[in-house]
């Protein structure tokens, strides 16, 4: 099952086990069966700490749990944790083996002393090729190890068909817990924990709003706020980072070929990265916060104000806006209605799910026609829809997209209302531009690729936005309010890439610096 290299990678981690585990298999005759009880005995081999049993009795064949002995320790997988399940699967051995976790103490202990009602049952329905999936899967199989209240299952949805489409499961990562919905899409420990602790929200808003001024105070956690809190920390100056959710848009970018130096690596490998990069210096990272309005200070020298939804506030001398942007949505009837009942904005992460049937991409860009590329060696038939009268995407895109058998692409087409039956979605109506005739298409899924919005709405009337929503800058990141500066694709640079994002927020947090010396000195030593 794996290969050489992978098996002395494995024998290598296997020897932190600390204490010895046990893989209980649920099995049949099954072809799967037959693979996961080869990659049971591949982990076997790999450490004498582990052993495996074949008389697993679970709902779920194939499945395997992984048990510490003596205890009610255990995580389980329905189905084979590869591609990017792996390391979860790596992970989950070594900490029912008793490995510690690379997690904050304080954050281990807000685990072990959840006040639990009974039993919390969690099943996340995960996809082999979606890169949010992991968080979630390893988030939860830590919380089972550390709380005994707590019980997760992650389940390959394209290998339990009938289990998915019994539940209406039409998105990746979808968590229940105790048969009901919990949540949809990538979520961390924090996030997880903070949905079932409902006081931590309170208790840490009180704590940020207790903190003192910062000199460099960055809003958005991507590459450019990355950027400009390590510039900022770099001088020695007391910086802080609010993020909604550390790493940005990068956390759903699959594939990364342009990031000079690095010739491959993914979104959220880049975004782990990034994070690690700003804790090695003194940073203080506040995260899963969102800021909802911005106060400049009123006078040159003064602080400036960043309310956040929590209800906390924060105060500093200078700020960096790098809240990035989301995907655009069509803004159609139907569309929230059916949004992860059909409709989608992740075709790596919720392809597989609509294995066999008729799906839609909306966007003749490179990311439209890249969706369609990759749905086409899923699903029954893509149907492209764009806008314009051509697509925009690249010539060698366009040459692969029309090579396959079974896309059909149609231009000068309007998306005007996605249709459903309540429950999913079954089909799209789109007007004709040319003939003003509208078209109804069947099928079972939307994948919606139209661009990026600005994530600038809370600063309306605090400092200049364009037409577009983006912020205002000039040439070293400066807004139209004093002390305060923004970075990356929030503003009005061209070019939404990560490379130039993480230029604009050093240049962002240079400039930042520059004010507070020019602010802080004698008029006549800084004109010097």
């Amino acid at each position: 099952m794996l290969d050489a290299g992978m098996k002395t990678q494995l024998k290598a981690y296997l020897e932190n086990l600390r204490m010895p585990i046990e893989l209980v298999a649920t099995v049949d005759n099954s072809a799967k069966s037959h693979e996961m009880i080869e990659l049971l005995n591949d982990i076997v081999e790999a450490s004498d700490k582990v052993s495996l049993k074949t008389d697993g009795i679970d709902a779920r064949v194939p499945s395997f749990a992984i048990v510490r002995p003596g205890s009610d320790v255990s995580v389980t997988f329905a189905g084979l944790p590869m591609g990017h399940e792996f390391t979860s699967l790596v992970l989950a051995l070594l900490q029912v083996g008793g490995h510690p976790p690379r997690v904050e103490a304080d954050v281990i202990e807000q685990v072990k002393a959840l006040d639990i009602d009974g039993e919390l049952k969690f099943e996340t329905y995960f996809s082999l090729t979606c890169q949010n999936c992991p968080d979630v899967v390893q988030a939860l199989n830590l919380m089972s190890v550390l709380n005994p209240k707590i019980k997760h299952v992650a389940i390959d949805g394209a290998l339990f068909k009938d289990e998915v489409e019994k539940r209406q499961v039409m998105a990746v990562p979808t968590i229940l817990v105790n048969g009901q919905p919990f949540g949809q899409g990538r979520m961390g420990l924090e996030q997880i924990l903070a949905k079932i602790d409902t006081g931590a929200q309170a208790r840490e808003a009180a704590k940020i709003d207790a903190k003192s001024e910062f000199d460099v105070l960055v809003i958005g956690g991507g590459p450019a706020g990355a950027a400009a809190a390590i510039y900022a920390a770099r001088k020695g100056i007391r910086t802080g980072v609010v993020a909604e959710r550390f790493g940005g848009q990068v956390l759903d970018t699959m594939a990364i070929e342009n990031f000079i130096s690095v010739s491959h690596t993914e979104g959220p490998k880049l975004a782990t990265a990034l994070e690690q990069h700003v804790k090695d210096y003194d940073v203080d990272i506040m995260n899963l916060q969102k800021a909802t309005k911005l106060i400049p200070a009123s006078e040159p020298g003064g602080l400036a104000e960043v309310q956040l939804e929590s209800g906390a506030a924060l105060r500093a001398r200078t700020v960096v806006i790098s809240t990035g942007a989301r995907w655009r949505q069509m803004g159609v009837p139907g569309e929230d209605q059916y949004r992860n009942k059909g409709v989608a904005y992740c075709p790596h992460c919720d392809g597989p799910l609509f294995k066999g049937k008729r799906t839609a991409v909306i966007g003749g860009g490179n990311s439209g026609v890249e969706a369609a590329i990759d749905l086409a060696g899923i699903v029954a038939h893509v149907t492209l829809l764009e806008f314009a009268p051509e697509l925009r995407a690249d010539a060698v895109l366009q040459r692969k997209l029309y090579s396959l058998p079974n896309v059909t692409v149609i231009t000068n087409a309007q998306t005007t209302e996605v249709l459903g039956d309540g429950d999913k979605v079954t089909g799209l109506v789109y007007k004709d531009r040319i003939h003003d005739t509208q078209h109804t298409i069947e099928l079972e899924g939307i994948f919606v690729q139209i661009g990026l919005l600005p994530n600038t709405e809370w600063l309306k009337g605090a400092i200049n936005l364009s037409p577009r929503g983006e912020i205002e800058i000039n040439d070293r990141g400066e807004t139209s309010a004093h002390g305060i500066f923004a970075a990356g694709d929030a503003t009005t640079v061209p070019y939404k890439q990560i490379v130039i994002a993480m230029g604009e927020g050093s240049k962002a947090a240079l400039s930042a610096f520059d004010h507070l010396i020019r602010t802080s000195l004698p008029v006549d030593i800084a004109a010097e």
